[in-house]
C-alpha cells in the first residue's frame, strides 16, 4: 500500500511499561518490526520523541528556561535514535542517525537528499533533534520531515489503537474514530498530535495513521493495506 513512510514514535514508548529510560526489550521488538517492513520493500524514516529522558515543556514548568529545556529534549531524541539505530542494525538492516543540528561524529547532519538516498538503498534514516528549533514538538518535526522526504504517509505509533474522542486511558466512554479529517481533529483539539503538526499535514495533504505500535504485527498489517488504527486525512 505504501512505498515510503515516516514512522513517528514517542520517547515514552521506548521506556517500556514505565515510560522512563530505555528498555532493551522494547528496542528489540520495535527493531524487528521495522526491519521486517524494510526487508519487505518499504522505505522507512523514523522520528522519535525524547519524553522518556527529558521533556522541555514540562521542565519549563519546574523552573527550566524553555529554550534550553527544549535543547535538552532535542538531545534526548538523539540518544533514543542512536539506541534504536543499533537495534535495527542488530536485526539485519542498515540504519543511520541524522540530526537537525551538526553533531559529528555522533551522527550525520541532516540533509534531505542524503536521508532519502540512504532509504532508497534499503537503510533506515532516523532523523533526530526535532526541527532544530525550540518551541516545536517532535510531532511537528515528524510532519515537516514526512513532507520533505515525500512520504506516502506519516505513521504515528502509539500505545493506543487509534484516535478517540477523549483519552481512552482516562475516559472509559471515549469512542474511537476509524477515520476523520484534519479540520475535525483541529476543531476538536484532539491531543494525539499537536495542532501545528495537523496543520502542516493538512496543507501538504499528508495522511496520518495513528496505530498501536506495541501490538506485534500491526506495522506489517498496516503497510500491507489492512485496516489498522485511525486514518486522519484532508
Amino acid at each position: 500500500m505504501y512505498k515510503k513512510v515516516l514512522l513517528k514514535l514517542s520517547g515514552e514508548s521506548l521506556g517500556g511499561p514505565a515510560g522512563k529510560g530505555i528498555s532493551e526489550e522494547r528496542l528489540a521488538e520495535y527493531a524487528e518490526e521495522i526491519a521486517d517492513a524494510v526487508k519487505a520493500g518499504l522505505q522507512v524514516s523514523i522520528v522519535i520523541g525524547g519524553g522518556n529522558i527529558f521533556r522541555g515543556l514540562s521542565g519549563a514548568g519546574k523552573g527550566f528556561d524553555r529554550v534550553n529545556g527544549d535543547k535538552m529534549g532535542m538531545l534526548a531524541t538523539v540518544i533514543n535514535s542512536l539506541g534504536l539505530a543499533m537495534a535495527i542494525r542488530s536485526a539485519g538492516v542498515e540504519a543511520e542517525v541524522f540530526t537537525a543540528t551538526p553533531m559529528m561524529p555522533v551522527a550525520r547532519y541532516y540533509m534531505r537528499d542524503d536521508a532519502v538516498a540512504f532509504m532508497e538503498k534499503g537503510g533506515v534514516s532516523l532523523i533526530a533533534g526535532g526541527t532544530g528549533n525550540p518551541f516545536f514538538t517532535t510531532d511537528s518535526g515528524a510532519a515537516l520531515r514526512a513532507l520533505e522526504i515525500g512520504a506516502d504517509a506519516l505513521l504515528k505509533g502509539t500505545r493506543v489503537d487509534g484516535v478517540y474522542t477523549a483519552d481512552p486511558e482516562k475516559d472509559p466512554t471515549a469512542v474511537k474514530y476509524d477515520e476523520l479529517t484534519f479540520d475535525k481533529a483541529i476543531e476538536d483539539h484532539l491531543k494525539v498530535m499537536d495542532q501545528t503538526a495537523f496543520a502542516l499535514c493538512r496543507e501538504g495533504n499528508m495522511p496520518i495513521i495513528v496505530f498501536d505500535m506495541n501490538r506485534k504485527g500491526n506495522l506489517k498489517k498496516l503497510i500491507a493495506g489492512e485496516k489498522v488504527g485511525t486514518l486522519v486525512h484532508v
